[in-house]
């Protein structure tokens, strides 16, 4: 599955989404994705803002790498970014998945986006990416590291294979991308943003997902390690841990039945799932110069829903106002014996 962190995809855009992300649309609150994905009535407090937050031209003149960027968080990721200058090339497998999204978001951006076909998991492939990636467009100023791959699964069904499937994608194939590129950087002397997408179970750990959690936090860690080590090369790492978001891809493998849908908006405090524009602004804003100071940082956009888990008594947020009242009783009657 091509970039399946958590419950991304970990995206539900609406009509005319990709024209959403150009500077030219003014600012919308996403009502259709509100009534689409959420009866909780906080949702409204918390509308999703559907136009890229920063300025036009921001990235005129760069270069941007996206792995996993025919679908989901890859595709709204390059749109952001070419919607704001970029030249972008996307690379995944599925090479005509990719000239199709590479064709439909330079036909409304006008930006040049190129598709390179790429299995992350195969170091050749990504070394023979890379070097078509500088003959086409030059050295990234910005690589995004998106792909991944996850499904369901009780541990002890897990075959070998199938554990070995998900770490080669989401972690070994995240360090060939960042090996490869970052070496190719430091000959020539050129700094660069790169980027991971995560996952919040990351860093709680989750039962049923085992394997990417395990490769997730190895993602993690590897970002921290290059932030504190490649930044004398220009070199800026930083991570984004997304919660539920729902896609196609990521929703038919983690959820087939559409029953865990309701629980998640249920358990997030914003009362809604998140949207693909949403993580599209988090990544160009720590890809751009805006955040040149921001580096090693792992970045939760949840709607408070890692928090909600966490808290051993979050649960009384169920409790009703007449079950506050006999609790209330019951301790002033204690207190008094």
């Amino acid at each position: 599955m091509a970039a399946a962190a958590g419950w991304r995809r970990p995206g539900l855009w609406a009509a005319g989404s990709l024209r959403a992300l150009l500077p030219t649309r003014l600012f919308s609150h996403g009502s259709n994705l509100l009534s689409e994905s959420s009866n909780a009535p906080q949702a409204t407090f918390f509308s999703p803002l559907q136009k890229v937050m920063l300025p036009p031209n921001t990235f005129q003149g760069k270069v941007a790498f996206i792995t996993g960027g025919g679908t989901g968080l890859g595709k709204g990721m390059t749109t952001a970014l070419s919607s704001l200058g970029a030249e972008c090339i996307i690379a995944s497998r599925k090479i005509e998945v990719l000239k199709q999204t590479a064709e439909e978001i330079s036909s409304k951006t006008g930006n040049k986006v190129h598709a390179i076909q790429c299995d992350v998991r195969d170091p050749t492939a990504v070394k023979n990416a890379v070097a078509e990636l500088i003959k086409v467009a030059g050295y990234p100023d910005v690589v995004i590291n998106n792909a991944a791959g996850n499904f369901i699964s009780p541990t002890e069904r897990l075959s070998t294979n199938a554990w070995k499937t998900i770490t080669d994608i989401v972690l070994s194939g995240t360090a060939f991308v960042t090996l490869e590129i970052g070496k190719e950087l430091i000959k020539v002397q050129k700094g660069a943003a790169f980027l991971a997408i995560t996952t919040i179970y990351a860093e709680s750990g989750s039962g049923f997902v085992t394997p990417s959690a395990t490769a997730k936090a190895g993602v993690e860690a590897m970002c921290k390690s290059l932030a504190a080590e490649w930044g004398r090369y220009g070199m800026r790492f930083n991570v984004i841990q997304p919660g539920p978001i729902k896609t196609k891809g990521a929703f038919s493998r983690l959820d087939p039945t559409g029953m865990f849908e309701k629980k998640l908006i249920e358990r997030t405090p914003c009362g809604r799932l998140g949207t693909v524009e949403e993580i599209a602004n988090l990544a160009t804003y720590l890809c751009s110069e805006y955040a040149s100071w921001i580096s090693g940082a792992v970045i939760r956009m949840d709607g408070g829903e890692y928090v909600s888990m966490a808290g051993e008594f979050n649960d009384l947020r169920k409790t009703t106002s007449e079950q506050w009242d006999m609790m209330e009783a019951m301790i002033r009657k204690t207190k008094g014996s």
